[in-house]
C-alpha cells in the first residue's frame, strides 16, 4: 500500500481549473452568435439486418442537409441558419447554436454502403443502412436422426 501525501487543496485547484475553462468557453462563443457550429446529437444502433443512425437537427430544413457514403465513411453536413428577421430583434438570451456541422461515421466491413435509405421527420434525420447479405445471420436448421433401440 502506498502512501500519499494530503493536499488540502488539490481538490479546490482542480474546481478551480474547471471553473475557468467553463468561464473561457462561454467567453469565446460572444460574437460568434452566427457562426458558432455545433455538433448534432446521434443515437447508433444496429439488428441482424441494418446498422441505424438518428441524428437531431431540428430547424434544419431537408435541403440544408448533405449527407454522402464514401470509402466506408458517411459523413453528414448541414447547417442551421440565424433568420435575417430574428437578427433585428432584441434578445435577452440565445441558447440554441446556428451554424454548420459535420459529422463523420467510419463503417464497417459488413455494410451494403450501396443500400442507404434516409428520412427526415419532426426535426431527426434517420439513415439506415443494411448489411451484406453475407453478414447477415442464418439460420440452420439441425435435423435428428432417432435410431430405434433394439
Amino acid at each position: 500500500m502506498a502512501i500519499t501525501r494530503w493536499d488540502p487543496f488539490r481538490e479546490v485547484v482542480a474546481l478551480q481549473n474547471r471553473f475557468n475553462t467553463l468561464f473561457r468557453d462561454l467567453n469565446e462563443g460572444e460574437g460568434t452568435l452566427t457562426t458558432a457550429s455545433f455538433i448534432p446529437a446521434v443515437d447508433v444502433y444496429e439488428d441482424e439486418k441494418k446498422v441505424v443512425l438518428k441524428l437531431e437537427v431540428p430547424g434544419i430544413e431537408e435541403k440544408d442537409l448533405d449527407v454522402s457514403v464514401e470509402n466506408h465513411t458517411l459523413t453528414v453536413k448541414g447547417e442551421r441558419k440565424f433568420e435575417k428577421k430574428e437578427k433585428e430583434e432584441n434578445f435577452h438570451r440565445i441558447e440554441r447554436r446556428y451554424g454548420s456541422f459535420y459529422r463523420a461515421f467510419t463503417l464497417p466491413s459488413t455494410v451494403d454502403t450501396e443500400n442507404v435509405a434516409a428520412s427526415y421527420n419532426a426535426g431527426v434525420l434517420k439513415l439506415e443502412l443494411q448489411k451484406k447479405p453475407e453478414a447477415q445471420p442464418k439460420q440452420i436448421k439441425v435435423n435428428v436422426n432417432q435410431t430405434l433401440a433394439a
